[in-house]
């Protein structure tokens, strides 16, 4: 664990398919064009994120606001794939959620959503015991992939957007848990 008591939530993390590195305003282009593609966002509650207007005022101008946010990379091209972040860091219980992800259609199936969540995760437990996940109920690419991680399933909320209702499931994942699934895949 860290000595300091608050994580960075804006590292740059390398891996062998990906990296990350902090979200700025002359992203937006690149962003938008990884996530352009209606099928990006059709078992999302906000299915019509692939508009640039919608997908500026919905999620990029947040995510900058945020201080969280984090640009996918390809390590191949270094061109954006996808961009995700932490959120709502709690201090006192030691918490923080991981969301707002999303990659280009072509990566879906590649690792390298899995590879963007084991160095996000590796990263924060340094200083969090608990990482949320908030994922629609019926997105169940999302769903099995949290599951994929370790998370587990801790409660439901129905929720409105656009008054569309739909569920979202709140999955918890704990340093305990992650930490002892890295120490088996190890050894």
């Amino acid at each position: 664990m860290s000595d300091e008591a608050t994580p960075d939530l804006q590292p740059v993390l390398k891996g062998q398919r990906v990296w990350l590195r902090p979200l700025t305003a002359d992203d937006f282009a690149a962003c938008h064009r990884a996530a352009a593609d209606p099928a990006t966002w059709a078992a999302h509650p906000d299915r019509l994120r692939y508009r640039e207007e919608v997908f500026r005022a919905r999620l990029f101008d947040s995510a900058l606001a945020s201080g969280s946010a984090l640009v996918i990379l390809d390590t191949q091209d270094n061109q954006i794939i996808g961009a995700t972040r932490y959120y709502d860091w709690d201090p006192v219980h030691r918490e923080i959620a991981i969301g707002y992800s999303y990659l280009a259609p072509a990566y879906w199936g590649t690792g390298a959503n899995s590879e963007v969540k084991q160095l996000m995760l590796d990263h924060v437990f340094r200083w969090a015991l608990v990482v949320w996940f908030h994922v629609a109920q019926d997105n169940l690419r999302s769903c099995r992939a949290v599951e994929k991680l370790g998370a587990y399933p801790v409660r439901k909320e129905h929720r409105q957007l656009d008054d569309r209702p739909f569920v979202q499931t709140y999955y918890r994942l704990t340093r305990c848990s992650w930490m002892g699934q890295a120490n088996k895949t190890r050894h």
